[in-house]
């Protein structure tokens, strides 16, 4: 009798599992089929603004850096991602081909502020260029450009700054008053007025590795609040974090290995990264800047 038992049981459990693998085989072939794999990937360049409400103070930069991923393409939808200024959001619409030309409209959610549409081309299966216009007529800026290079993201957490330039906050300055005296010592005269002052990193910024390197509190207590920030930051730009503050995007968007791919990057840092994260956030927090004049 067991034995009888055993054989039912097993036929029944062969069959269930007969009609789960058919269930999952017919499911798989009804899916669209997914054509253009060639142009999934990243696109990544500058995101320039070409309409703008000049009556009001501008808050938007003129220039960030944009990432357009296609994930997936179909002869009824494509679907993919914009990341750029702090934000990801979802991409949907429609692919055309006509000739060569191969033709995108996608549309960001709608349910956000800053969300709009999509309107691009690619050329020569890496060169995407396009316009991208918000769905809210009263934005800032209504309209922006773009001319996007395909571009693999991979975390290296070998890549630095370039040593090359200055890193200058041009974002948070101050107004110092300055009085001269007058050249000639003949002439006693005084002049004030004011100068605009900005914080200026140090060669540390381009040295210290907080990625790979696990900090010490003698390599971070004599940084200023500017390079400790800036070494924080890096961490989180090798792993394609797009940064929401102009303050962090101005010393990151021009740097060339750097592609933002997430709003949150947090499951992917290393033991090493997060001590020295939370190393530099307790010296930022008392930490002191210099103020100079620099031309911009």
């Amino acid at each position: 009798m067991k034995q009888l038992f055993c054989l039912l049981l097993s036929i029944l459990l062969f069959s269930c599992n007969s009609k789960e693998k058919k269930h999952t085989k017919d499911n798989a072939q009804n899916l669209p089929k997914e054509i253009r794999t060639d142009l999934y990937g990243s696109y990544v360049g500058d995101f320039t603004v070409l309409e703008r409400d000049t009556t009001r103070i501008a808050k938007e930069n003129d220039i960030n850096k944009i990432n357009i991923i296609i994930k997936k393409i179909t002869a009824t939808e494509v679907t993919g991602q914009s990341v750029v200024a702090g934000n990801s959001r979802a991409l949907s619409g429609k692919m055309t081909a006509d000739g060569t030309t191969i033709h995108f409209i996608l549309k960001e959610p709608g349910d956000d502020k800053n969300d709009g549409v999509f309107d691009f081309e690619i050329k020569n299966d890496s060169f995407l260029v396009g316009t991208w216009t918000a769905n809210n007529p009263k934005k800032e800026v209504t309209k922006r450009k773009f001319e996007l290079t395909k571009k693999e993201f991979k975390y290296d957490p070998n890549v630095m700054l370039p040593e090359e330039g200055m890193y200058i906050d041009y974002v948070n300055t101050k107004e110092e008053q300055v009085t001269e005296e007058n050249d000639d010592p003949e002439i006693k005269e005084t002049e004030t007025y004011m100068q605009t002052v900005y914080r200026e990193a140090s060669e540390s910024i381009v040295t210290i590795n907080s990625s790979t390197k696990k900090l010490k509190e003698s390599d971070v207590k004599n940084l200023k609040k500017i390079d400790l920030e800036i070494l924080r930051n890096t961490i989180f730009a090798r792993h394609g974090l797009t940064f929401k503050t102009k303050t962090v995007r101005q010393f990151f968007d021009d740097v060339e290995w750097y592609i933002p791919v997430s709003d949150n990057v947090n499951s992917e840092l290393t033991n090493v990264e997060k001590e020295n994260i939370v190393l530099l956030k307790r010296f930022e927090k008392y930490a002191e800047d210099n103020y100079d004049s620099f031309g911009r």
